[in-house]
Parts: C-alpha cells; sequence; structure tokens
C-alpha cells in the first residue's frame, strides 16, 4: 500500500455548522447514555456546531458493515462539515474492508477520535486526507463536571482554525476513572493532580514532519494484519511518531516488543522524533494505588527508550505528552505537521 506524502488538511467547519457522530468501533452510546448525551449538549452548546447521528452511532453489535455504511453517509453528506467518533472499541480493524476510498477522497473532512479510532487515521492518511488524534464525544467531551481548559482549548483550535498551536503540558492532570452508570459521577470534576511536564531525550535538534502512529496496540494489530502502512517507507523519514497506550495497560514488555518489532521492520528508524503519550495507570478493571502506578509508568518509559536507544538512537524523543488517554488530552494533527524544537522544549502543531 502506498499513501500520499503530503496529506492535505481538509476544509474547516464554522460554529453553525453540522458535525456527524459515528460510532465506528462501539455503540456504547446506548449503555452509557450519560456521558454521551453530555457530549452532544457541549457540542451544541459550547462549540455551536449540530451533531447529526447515524443508524448505527447508537446501535450495539452493529455490523462493520453498517458502521462503514455511516462513514460513507456522514462524508457524503455535504451539509455534514466534520465528524467525530462517540468512543472507541477493539474491532474497527473489521471494519476497513468495507470503506471506499473514493468517498472519503471525494469529500474530505476532518475526522476527530483516538483508541480504536486509529484504525479510521490510518485509513485516512493512506487517502490523502489529514485527521485528529484525539476528542471523542463520550470521553472528552462527556467529562463530568466540565471539559478540562486544554482539552478545550485544543479541540477548538483544532476544529476552527489554521496554522501553528503550541502545545503546554498540563498543569493538572488525572487518568482514574469514575463509573459511568452512576449519575453521582457527573455531579463534579474529577479530581486532578499536578503536573510534572515533559521529558526531552536527545533535545539538541529541530525536527518537523508529518505524523504517523497512534494508540500502540492498534498500531500493531495494523502491521500484523498489514493494513494502512506504507510498504515503501521512506514515506516516514523524517517524520514525527505518536505513541501511547490505553487503559489496557499493556505490560512493559509488550509494549518494548512490540516497538522492537517495529524497529526490525525499519520503521522507527524512519522517524527523526516521538512523542510518547502519559501512559494510562488505572483503569476501572485494574484500579492501581499511587506506587504501582508510578512503578507502571516509570516502567514502559524506560522501554520505551530501551525500544529507541536499540533501532533509533539519534531521534528526539519527548515523554509524558498529553496525548491519548489522558487527561487533558490535547489534540494531534494525524498526517500533519508537527515541529519539535528540542532545543527551545517546544512542540507545535499545525492545525
Amino acid at each position: 500500500m502506498t499513501s500520499p506524502i503530503s496529506p492535505t488538511y481538509p476544509p474547516k467547519p464554522s460554529p453553525g455548522d453540522r458535525i456527524a457522530v459515528v460510532s465506528p468501533s462501539s455503540g456504547l452510546p446506548a449503555l452509557f447514555p450519560l456521558p454521551y448525551e453530555l457530549g452532544l449538549e457541549r457540542l451544541r452548546e459550547e462549540y455551536g456546531l449540530e451533531p447529526v447521528e447515524y443508524a448505527a452511532t447508537r446501535m450495539l453489535h452493529a455490523t462493520p458493515r453498517e458502521r462503514a455504511d455511516d462513514i460513507h453517509a456522514a462524508f457524503a453528506d455535504p451539509s455534514v462539515k466534520a465528524v467525530i467518533a462517540s468512543i472507541g472499541g477493539d474491532d474497527q480493524i473489521t471494519v476497513l474492508p468495507y470503506l471506499d476510498r473514493e468517498v472519503i477522497r471525494a469529500n474530505p473532512k476532518p475526522f476527530f477520535g483516538m483508541s480504536d479510532n486509529t484504525n479510521l487515521l490510518a485509513f485516512l492518511h493512506t487517502c490523502g486526507v489529514v485527521g485528529y488524534h484525539g476528542a471523542s464525544v463520550m470521553v472528552e467531551l462527556g467529562r463530568p463536571g466540565a471539559m478540562h481548559p486544554q482539552t478545550a482549548e485544543s479541540l477548538r483550535a483544532a476544529l476552527f482554525t489554521r496554522g501553528p498551536y503550541e502545545l503546554r503540558p498540563a498543569e493538572r492532570w488525572r487518568d482514574i476513572d469514575r463509573d459511568w452508570a452512576d449519575p453521582a459521577t457527573f455531579e463534579a470534576e474529577p479530581e486532578t493532580r499536578p503536573g510534572s511536564g515533559w521529558t526531552w531525550v536527545n533535545p539538541g535538534r529541530v525536527v518537523e514532519g508529518r505524523t504517523w502512529g497512534g494508540c500502540l496496540e492498534i498500531v500493531a494489530w495494523l502491521l500484523m494484519a498489514d493494513r494502512e502502512v506504507d510498504h515503501d517507507l521512506s514515506a516516514y523519514d523524517g517524520g514525527v511518531l505518536i505513541l501511547e497506550t490505553s487503559e489496557d495497560m499493556p505490560s512493559a514488555a509488550e509494549v518494548y516488543r512490540t516497538m522492537r518489532s517495529m524497529g526490525e521492520r525499519g520503521l522507527l528508524g524512519r522517524f527523526g522524533a516521538l512523542l510518547m503519550g502519559r501512559p494510562k495507570t488505572w483503569s476501572l478493571d485494574r484500579p492501581t494505588g499511587p506506587d504501582e502506578a508510578a512503578r507502571y509508568a516509570a516502567d514502559q518509559r524506560e522501554a520505551v527508550l530501551r525500544a529507541m536507544r536499540a533501532y533509533a538512537p539519534d531521534a528526539t524523543v519527548v515523554l509524558d505528552v498529553d496525548l491519548g488517554h489522558t487527561d487533558p488530552q490535547l489534540v494531534i494533527p494525524y498526517g500533519g505537521t508537527v515541529r519539535v524544537d528540542g532545543p527551545a522544549r517546544r512542540i507545535t502543531v499545525t492545525y
């Protein structure tokens, strides 16, 4: 598969426009209406956009074909100016074979999503369309109490503006969640902790290039299935790799082995820089105490650096970036341009 070297940014929506809400992975809006309805309300009231739902948006167990049909309908509708995922999941890779590249290429639109939506972001990349890694209706827009200010600002800039936007380390952050089925969850904002900044490795140069990557577990599945990855690895030369891990909390050994395989394939050494998201260290299925969470994060950081030392020793690496499964969540253009200025310790994306 060959992807365009320089994907193009699709036209941006304006307040008052319609935005498609789709569920390419999971129909969790049917199970957890509280964060979903809250997210829709914020799209309307805080961003001035009118959500448009499709047949499978609130459907549990929708088939891959049904979900693909919604994606086609959302992109083909001329009255819809952007598309956003309700949430992630774990089987969006089964939707990819049903997608029509010509429909997407003929109707390019900004798509927002992360986690399992890495599949669709990678697909858009091979169609020559810049997507946006970040923001979903249920998680970021449906955050209890209020959206995190840095998430809200980043999403607003990515939705409505063009040009450079400088990312900033979180002043306060959290990764502990509360039960969406409990109405009390939405009565107050979640507790946060002070930020500790980003960690820079090999910061002696400036790297500016197109992004590729996403949720590490999904990237691994795409590589195993040989989907949405350019066989001409020179397409990634000098680019910026973005990676992060999910609430499944893969072990440090699994993170290292996945990145080692990327290195053996020749991928890691192509990128000039890696932005590694702050690891998710707590989940409802695996609640951790502070000491265990800190050990998990430290072990993952070392696994990442071990792989980079072996396969991309000169690349600039920035750890604990506020992207992916963390709060706040900064939106990263997928296939778009990112400037990693090591000497100045600054990261600037182009929306």
